[in-house]
């Protein structure tokens, strides 16, 4: 079964970003492979518009059927705003708070992230979760693509 991941603007623009460019490039072959789906958000979309060309252009290189397109929601408005009632993160991570709700409601497998401090951070990830748990959703795996890319096994040979 192919993996829903929903990814966030750190994403696309980490295609390009030297940092992050090579495991960023190497999710991207695996969407080219039809080994994942993107999940891509309303929210995405409006982030992009401030993004230089490269990035804004980057997903329409892609087929549509790599993409499963959603909309924010007022479930997930209600959703993010709780986040940030029960303080996991400041008002000002609002967008933030978006993408992680509509993956939720979405019930994305896993949502993509390289945003350490507000996304991709253990003690954000139990706060976001608990809040789904207390409102009577699933919590949602959030990760960094380094954590999504299949790594071959090595074969070793014990020597005696």
């Amino acid at each position: 079964m192919v993996k829903r991941i929903y990814i966030d603007t750190s994403i696309v623009g980490g295609y390009f970003d030297d940092e992050f460019a090579d495991e960023t490039q190497a999710l991207f072959q695996r969407l080219e492979r039809k080994e994942v789906l993107f999940v891509i958000s309303s929210v995405l979309k409006q982030e992009l518009t401030l993004a230089p060309q490269q990035v804004r252009e980057l997903l329409g290189k892609y087929s549509d059927d790599c993409f499963e397109y959603v909309e924010l929601t007022q479930e997930a408005i209600d959703l993010a705003n709780e986040y940030i009632a029960e303080k996991v993160i400041g008002k000002t991570s609002l967008d933030d708070c978006r993408h992680i709700a509509i993956a939720t409601i979405y019930k994305a497998d896993v949502l993509a992230s390289w945003n350490f401090k507000h996304i991709v951070n253990l003690e954000r990830i139990r706060g976001y979760n608990g809040v789904n748990l207390k409102n009577g959703y699933t919590p949602l795996e959030i990760r960094n693509p380094k954590e999504l890319l299949h790594y071959d096994q090595e074969e070793t040979e014990e020597t005696v």
